[in-house]
């Protein structure tokens, strides 16, 4: 692709003649890295044309540039940056710093970076063992008829959905789905009044605590627990309890007095998969109606469950409007989709509508009309009964090499889900391991993240199945075994 004549300009301060000017605008361009070699340029007539020369004057000035290696010509195809011209003086990180002397230690007033939180590799899937989280395995997904489904979107009949803005709306067929379909499933009965489509659940969670928490607020959170929501937490002021959970999740009685919101993954729990029981989710909600506290029910992962039904959502249980419900197709379709949903009072509603609309206006109309489409045709259902037996298979498989292998399982999933939380030997240190396995070929994931505070335990991680196939599995948790082994003798 051509370079544009619009990234050239005239200095009319400029001490010499224009054609030394235009060498120079090509000469520096190059030496700061800002035109590749290879690239072409535009040729004399657009670029004399765009700047108000004669054509002459830039083929000269081009000539020179060929003379001295910056430039080569070719017949008939025009003038490229040479793939032998001197170098870039500075590297990437000086170029992008060159002019900028901002104190801005001082000028930033609030500070996001830093947070500790789950490390994804790109590279994912150049290793032949990675038990990792939350990606996508292009195995278990329905390319051809989500193909299908985002060309429909872009037809003339659905182009309003592609083009228009539709201001603090969401797409109505998705609504539609979400209210007759997703939400029945899990007990939930709302109207489209009170369902609000979000940018995944990162985002939804990010709307809740800026609606429902401010500095000084009490907010209690599982521990270990999902590492998004606790950053979301660290920045919007509020007093943070977390609550260690015991075998059946998070335990209600440890609730501190005075709490506004608790944050809760019932189905299953951040990162242990462990499934909170009936009589467990009865209590929690009985201690908000006396306590005056808010749930937040964050339920991802609710389509995984293989090994028996799943429990009923805490939101279908809520008889007094105390909770806000928290969706997520990106776990379901793969991460990149990014789109999820809240469903809370229509009051609640209300304000997170005006809130994403001062930051985002609404998610892109694409892709939520295609999400639409792939749910209304039945391509999801029937990739999600796919999706589930194929699960179904690699966990038993995992079950077996773990115990095979002697690791500990410290997480019950009485559902399903997507992955095992190991507890290791009490002096192993997960990030270790997990450098060492990543040499190996083998991805894991460090515990240590995912608990409160600078002394958290190090000796557990988390295995998922979602990415790599049955047949690696057993050799990839005897690679881990024998790592653990080196470790703790």
């Amino acid at each position: 692709m051509p370079l544009a004549e619009d990234v050239f300009f005239l200095d009319r301060t400029f001490q010499g003649s224009l054609q030394s000017q235009i060498r120079q605008i090509v000469a520096s361009a190059i030496l700061s890295g800002r035109f590749a070699p290879g690239e072409k340029l535009p040729s004399s007539r657009r670029l004399a044309a765009h700047l108000g020369v004669s054509r002459i004057t830039v083929t000269l000035a081009y000539n020179e540039l060929v003379g001295d290696d910056y430039v080569q010509s070719a017949a008939r195809s025009g003038y490229f940056v040479s793939r032998t011209a001197p170098a870039p003086l500075l590297s990437a990180s000086q170029k992008g710093n060159e002019g900028d002397n901002v104190d801005w230690i001082r000028a930033i007033k609030r500070r996001f970076s830093g947070d500790r939180l789950v490390e994804k590799t790109s590279s994912w899937r150049q290793y032949p063992y990675p038990f990792v989280y939350g990606q996508p395995d292009p195995a278990l997904f329905n390319q051809a008829n989500w193909r299908l489904c985002a060309h429909q979107a872009l037809g003339k009949r659905e182009f309003d959905s592609l083009t228009s803005d539709h201001a603090e709306r969401d797409d109505p067929e998705l609504v539609k789905f979400i209210a007759r379909h997703t939400l029945p499933r899990r007990g939930i009965l709302a109207r489209p009044e009170q369902i609000l489509v979000t940018v995944g659940a990162q985002n939804a969670l990010w709307m809740v605590a800026q609606i429902l928490l401010k500095t000084g607020s009490v907010a209690a959170y599982e521990n270990p627990g999902y590492p998004g929501l606790r950053s979301v937490l660290e920045h919007c002021g509020c007093e943070r309890f977390p609550i260690d959970i015991d075998e059946d999740g998070l335990v209600p009685g440890a609730i501190p007095d005075g709490c506004e919101v608790v944050f809760v993954t019932p189905s299953h729990q951040c990162p242990t998969a462990i499934t909170m029981p009936m009589a467990r989710r009865f209590e929690l909600l009985e201690l908000s109606a006396r306590n005056d506290f808010l749930i937040v029910e964050d339920d991802y992962e609710f389509e995984m469950s293989f090994l028996k039904a799943p429990s009923p959502a805490l939101k279908s249980l809520d008889e007094h409007g105390r909770v806000v419900y928290v969706g997520s197709f990106s776990k379901s379709l793969f991460p990149g989709l990014r789109l999820g949903y809240l469903v809370g009072s229509e009051a609640f509603i209300r304000e997170a509508r005006a809130l994403r609309s001062m930051v985002l206006r609404h998610p892109p109309g694409h892709m939520q009309r295609t999400t639409a489409n792939f749910l209304g045709l039945g391509h999801y259902d029937a990739m999600m009964k796919s999706m589930r037996s194929a699960l179904h298979e690699r966990r038993r498989v995992m079950d077996r090499a773990l115990r095979k292998a002697g690791l500990k399982i410290a997480g019950s999933a009485g559902f399903g889900g997507s992955s095992f939380w190991i507890e290791g030997p009490g002096g192993l240190d997960g990030d270790v391991l997990a450098a060492q396995l990543a040499a190996r070929g083998v991805l894991i994931e460090p515990g240590g993240v995912f608990f409160e505070g600078g002394n958290a335990p190090k000796h557990f991680f988390r295995l998922a199945y979602s990415s790599i196939s049955k047949e690696q599995i057993p050799q990839g948790i005897a690679l881990i075994a024998r790592a653990m082994h080196e470790l703790t003798v």
